[in-house]
């Protein structure tokens, strides 16, 4: 219907149809930019998580063998402690008789609680070097260290040697480890451990300038005056001998809460804590060993307190914006924490899920296929009546005389009644030209006023004279056996409908290819596979054939869901109908010719199938066959159409972070052999069909573009049945190439 205009040259004011579309499309917008964010969100989440087990941003070179010709002598032959007080670089060695205890490269969940045990019970305080990243992932760890008395310090985010990394990524490797502990335990802390450094005599050339750097930002660099080279596990008795200083030397002790298998440490740490304390050496923390020499300055300089102002502890409060980023910090974490680790197993259960449907496609596929082609396979006696079919037109003019074109060839007898819904573009009179040129009889013409495509349908079931109905797209033309082959299972009084074999006719093109693919593999043989069991959910729009008083039986095509034809084959299941799959009866169908047009039509496909799975929820509690197709059918398409597409994204961005991040070839062989499987049950697919090979050239590349761009759509439907939206059904844009079935091969 069109608006007249009062005047010329004025704006032709916009159809109710025009306008519901306008605002359909502003609604979808948000939708479309939700979704894509909650993909970005779950990648930033994995690319977090990668992070903080580094395996983003991870450097594993260590530095050796380097020169330390520009590193003063007095700090090559100082003491563990290194300091720029009033900026220049000075050491501190630990008092006689006194231990300094540090650890290294934690916390860890079980090693570290381990230790603070063991420190609790011998009155020891510590002083633990901790990584950033494991500080964010155990974060109760560190708040218990923190309250026991202990003292923390900065071994980097990462644990990356900070002599390779440029002076950004130090910076940012000290304040993301500082935000972790604003987090954790409300502090930030002026101590700071390189990763892989030991005594002040191998600082050298490259990593110098590094501790003078975070020296004028006001940190204190510890080094080791006695490794208990624990890691190495030598057993608890050489860890005991290695970690005594000779004589009464005071040492700053290293040994590791972290970073490996720490059994033997946890066993030889009670002993070697009663073998100094037997020895009269106490322990203290680092900045305890810097306060004592500060004290002793101040007595050297004339007694008392030394001038200037009292050394701070370490430790600082956190605040302001230091502690809630901190905090958010945490925050993050432990969605990832929880997140990754959850999405792992699910993508596990939905890869075997996924194996094992394929397997179970092929197996039922074969067998249908042996069992519908056996010579001596028949439904009944043959269908010879004459049907009606139904073609409902929406601004067809491209494709509506090709449609009656294919009908006039058909072999069986048929009506054939072409509903208008209100068309703009002369579809009525073009659809009456062409069957006055083609001498048809046997065409009626209903028009009504537009309100979608199952109130269309509904009119042409009404109109219809006989008790077989099939239902076409105006798009669509059928092979002359087409009708012949539709209705021969009718010979079966209890099949209440059959899913002709919808094949896409323009696939010359690179999206009607992988269209292509997706309707021999995962519609047509999908279909094989629910005829077996007796469940299948959907009839397709292009070509499907009904018993009449089955369709008035369950009140015709509902406009309650955007997928009236899922909707009514569920209906069919509920009403004890049984509902098969006829490969012979073969529709050619020109499918959308662009991206835009794609999503529209796959959008409203997944949104409607939700819409018909919610509306018929209550089959799962049924009993007898609504029931069967609850408890069999309902399942698998739920899994299969909407769980399993959800998470093939994050397969993909999974697979994409493993080649990055982790394993290029695990991952790269992980991805062939799914991508094989799919190819081989898309070439069984192929062969049953009967279709060209040659197609299957394309997989590779529709899994890499046309299947992300389905989830996507997926993931967009969802977003919409989440917020309450409803579509319209929509017309796509027809060339009216598919002309005749023959070239279509």
């Amino acid at each position: 219907m069109t608006t007249p205009t009062s005047s010329r040259g004025r704006r032709r004011a916009p159809t109710r149809i025009e306008r519901a579309a306008g605002r359909a499309a502003a609604l979808q917008r948000p939708r479309v930019i939700l979704a894509l964010l909650l993909l970005l969100a779950l990648t930033c989440v994995m690319l977090l998580d990668g992070y903080l087990r580094a395996e983003v941003g991870g450097d594993q070179r260590v530095r050796s063998g380097a020169d330390s010709s520009e590193v003063p002598d007095a700090i090559l032959g100082g003491g563990p402690i290194l300091t720029f007080r009033g900026g220049r670089a000075t050491t501190v060695s630990v008092p006689a008789k006194t231990i300094a205890l540090t650890f290294d490269d934690g916390p860890n969940p079980t090693w570290t609680p381990q230790v603070l045990d063991i420190l609790r019970k011998y009155d020891v305080p510590g002083t633990f070097f901790l990584v950033g990243s494991m500080v964010s992932r155990y974060p109760g760890i560190v708040r218990t260290m923190v309250e026991q008395g202990n003292e923390v310090g900065v071994h980097t985010f990462t644990h990356v040697d900070l002599s390779y990394q440029s002076a950004s990524r130090v910076d940012r490797e000290m304040e993301q480890t500082q935000l972790a502990l604003a987090g954790a335990a409300g502090i930030t802390t002026t101590l700071f451990r390189a990763p892989y450094s030991s005594e002040t005599d191998a600082i050298d050339d490259y990593s110098w300038p590094v501790y003078q750097r975070l020296g004028k930002d006001g940190y204190t660099s510890v080094f080791v005056d006695t490794d208990s080279d624990d890691w190495k596990r030598p057993g608890v008795s050489d860890i005991v001998k290695w970690a005594t200083p000779k004589g009464t030397q005071g040492a700053s002790v290293l040994f590791h809460d972290a970073g490996g298998e720490r059994s033997q440490t946890i066993a030889a740490l009670p002993q070697y804590i009663e073998k100094m304390k037997a020895k009269g050496y106490t322990f203290t923390t680092v900045s305890g060993v810097m306060e004592r020499q500060r004290a002793a300055d101040g007595r050297a300089a004339g007694g008392g307190t030394p001038a200037g102002p009292r050394l701070q502890a370490a430790h600082h409060r956190a605040t302001g914006l230091t502690l809630y980023e901190g905090k958010a910090l945490i925050a993050a974490v432990a969605v990832a924490e929880w997140t990754v680790p959850a999405l792992s197993v699910g993508l596990a259960i939905v890869g075997a899920a996924v194996l094992g449907r394929f397997g179970m496609m092929l197996v039922l596929a074969r067998r249908h296929h042996r069992q519908r082609n056996r010579r001596r396979f028949g439904w009944g006696p043959p269908v010879t009546g004459p049907v009606s079919v139904i073609v409902p037109a929406y601004n067809e003019k491209e494709c509506i005389a090709n449609t009656l074109q294919s009908l006039a060839r058909s072999t069986h007898p048929i009506e054939i009644i072409v509903v208008d819904d209100g068309s703009t573009d002369g579809t009525s009179r073009i659809a009456r030209d062409a069957a006055e040129s083609l001498g048809m009889t046997n065409v009626r013409v209903v028009r009504q006023e537009n309100a979608g495509k199952p109130a269309a349908l509904n009119n042409g079931v009404r109109h219809a004279s006989y008790d077989i109905v099939v239902m076409m797209d105006g798009d669509t033309v059928f092979e002359p056996d087409t009708v012949r082959h539709l209705v021969q299972p009718f010979a079966d009084p209890s099949v209440g409908a059959v899913a002709g074999n919808a094949k896409v006719g323009n696939r010359t093109t690179v999206i009607g290819a992988w269209q292509h693919i997706e309707y021999v593999m995962g519609f047509n043989l999908d279909r094989r596979m629910y005829d077996l069991l007796r469940c299948m959910p959907t009839i397709p729009g292009a070509i499907g054939a009904f018993r009449r008083e089955a369709v008035l039986a369950v009140g015709g095509m509902s406009e309650d869901t955007l997928a009236e034809d899922t909707d009514i084959t569920i209906a069919m299941h509920r009403a004890g109908w049984r509902v098969v799959y006829q490969e012979h009866a073969r529709a050619w169908t020109e499918a959308p010719g662009s991206l835009g047009q794609l999503w529209s039509q796959r959008y409203r496909w997944s949104y409607g199938t939700m819409q018909a799975l919610w509306k018929h929820r209550k089959s799962l509690t049924d009993r007898g066959p609504s029931g069967r197709f609850g408890r069999v059918g309902m399942p698998l398409v739920v899994v299969f159409q909407v769980v399993t597409p959800l998470f093939a994204p994050l397969i993909d961005v999974f697979t994409a972070y493993s080649m990055i991040f982790v394993d290029f070839r695990a991952a790269l062989l992980a991805w062939l052999a799914v991508l094989g499987v799919q190819l081989l049950c898309a070439a069984y697919a192929f062969r049953l069909d009967r279709e060209k090979y040659r197609y299957l050239l394309m997989m590779p590349l529709q899994q890499l573009a046309y299947r992300q761009m389905m989830y996507l759509v997926l993931i967009h439907s969802c977003v919409t049945a989440l917020t309450g939206g409803r579509l319209r059904w929509q017309k796509l844009k027809r060339t009216g190439e598919v002309g005749t079935p023959a070239g279509a091969g």
